[in-house]
């Protein structure tokens, strides 16, 4: 018992390590738009984003329990499986956070758990009406973005047309502190719950839980490593979200902003994980579609959906690699 105890322990481990990882990737998501329009310092930012990171995750947990049951059956899963999901996840964030490429966390999880699965029982184990529910998600969701931060900016652009530019900037420099916390909140009641399926996963395969459900101190746990690895920041990452894809004005953050997190907060309350990596970039391209489209920088936008495209099967590929060293030497 002492073994599997320990074994147990260092899967947790991981999996915060990946939360902790997810949160400096995923920085940019909440505060880039805000600390580009300079609307706030970088490190009031970051600080905001962190607690309102922590304060997200405890707002529900079905997004938990669609990752901890949609994928596979959680009574096949072992440590092992576990183990590679997330170590196939982490390669990819890392690589992707050290060019800079806002890329998907939530995509390198799922490919991950997909492909340590696979690494153990084959493709067949995987569940196929849960998967697609979560790949129809993440796919469905940008588009909600780009639209959401298109009509969002085309109304304010309708309502304050007669107004003064000096009035609209520093009437949305406040508004957008309001929308870049509603970003964090959003961010991390989606982001945080990911991992604390994983873990409740884990600890149900492993016959530490009876029944598959998320214990409190997974969700303390998770929500206090996101927030962490929030306030180190992601700097690389919100150079590009912030500054390559578009220039910013405050009104542009704040529709942006807004957008993204209606779209995340509903993906949220019907228990659907969705890339909020995804859904803030292609809501930064619905705002500068809505003043004109030169205004996006579709180069720089092409380099990220080539690596949206490659996150699921090269996280996949990793951790079912991976998988299979851990089936060879067990």
């Amino acid at each position: 018992m002492a073994e599997g105890i320990w074994i147990i322990a260092a899967v947790v481990v991981i999996a915060l390590a990946f939360d902790y990882i997810n949160g400096m990737h995923d920085a940019a998501n909440a505060i880039a738009t805000v600390v580009s329009t300079r609307v706030l310092s970088p490190r009031v930012a970051i600080l905001m984003a962190a607690a309102l990171n922590f304060g997200g995750a405890f707002l529900s947990t079905a997004v938990a329990n669609t990752i901890g049951k949609g994928i596979v059956d959680p009574s096949l899963v072992t440590n092992g499986i576990v183990a590679a999901a997330l170590l196939g996840a982490i390669f990819w964030n890392l690589l992707t956070w050290y060019f800079g490429i806002p890329s998907s966390s939530s995509h390198a999880l799922i490919g991950g758990v997909v492909g340590g699965a696979a690494s153990y029982y084959g493709f067949g184990v995987l569940n196929a009406g849960g998967l697609l529910k979560i790949l129809k998600a993440l796919i469905l969701s940008p588009i909600f973005g780009l639209l959401g931060g298109f009509l969002i900016m085309v109304l304010i652009m309708w309502l304050f047309r007669r107004a003064r530019a000096g009035f609209v900037n520093h009437t949305f420099k406040i508004l957008q502190i309001g929308s870049a916390g509603f970003m964090a909140i959003s961010h991390g009641s989606n982001d945080a719950q990911k991992i604390m399926g994983v873990i409740a996963m884990a600890l149900f395969g492993a016959g530490y839980i009876d029944t598959f459900h998320i214990p409190f101190w997974v969700v303390f746990a998770c929500a206090t490593a996101m927030a962490v690895g929030t306030a180190t920041g992601g700097w690389r990452i919100i150079k590009t979200m912030g500054n390559k894809m578009i220039k910013l004005q405050p009104v542009n953050g704040f529709a942006a902003e807004t957008a993204a997190s209606i779209v995340i907060l509903g993906a949220t309350h019907f228990g659907t994980p969705v890339s909020t990596t995804h859904v803030i970039s292609s809501s930064i391209m619905g705002v500068g579609t809505a003043k004109r489209a030169s205004a996006v920088r579709w180069g720089v936008a092409g380099n990220m959906a080539v690596a949206w495209v490659l996150t699921i099967p090269a996280s996949g590929l990793v951790a079912f690699l991976i998988g299979k060293v851990f089936l060879a030497i067990r």
